[in-house]
């Protein structure tokens, strides 16, 4: 198994890096966390993958489409009659950008 480590002032950096305030007992409890995360990894870099292909998925998947056909449009009415506001027409939505 890899050697793992990580000191106390490697989480303290860290933490810096991602703008974290931390307390020294938070930096004791994440330096627990950091070595228990390595030691996971250096379990799994003791794995033998000799042999073994490369997968994104460990089921073989496939794309499940449909056929793209012309069908007829949905009532206007039916789809606006859940929206938190319409005008009978078109989906109102808040204004999120000031005008210019």
């Amino acid at each position: 198994m890899i050697p793992v480590s990580v000191t106390r002032d490697d989480v303290a950096h860290v933490a810096r890096l991602a703008r974290l305030a931390m307390s020294e007992q938070e930096l004791d409890q994440m330096h627990g966390y950091f070595e228990a995360i390595l030691e996971h990894f250096a379990k799994l870099a003791a794995v033998d993958t000799e042999g073994v292909e490369p997968t994104s998925h460990p089921l073989a998947r496939a794309n499940v489409t449909r056929e793209d056909c012309v069908t007829e449009p949905m009532d206007r009415t039916k789809l606006l009659a859940n929206a938190p506001l319409a005008d009978g027409e078109c989906f109102l939505v808040p204004q999120i950008m000031e005008d210019e």
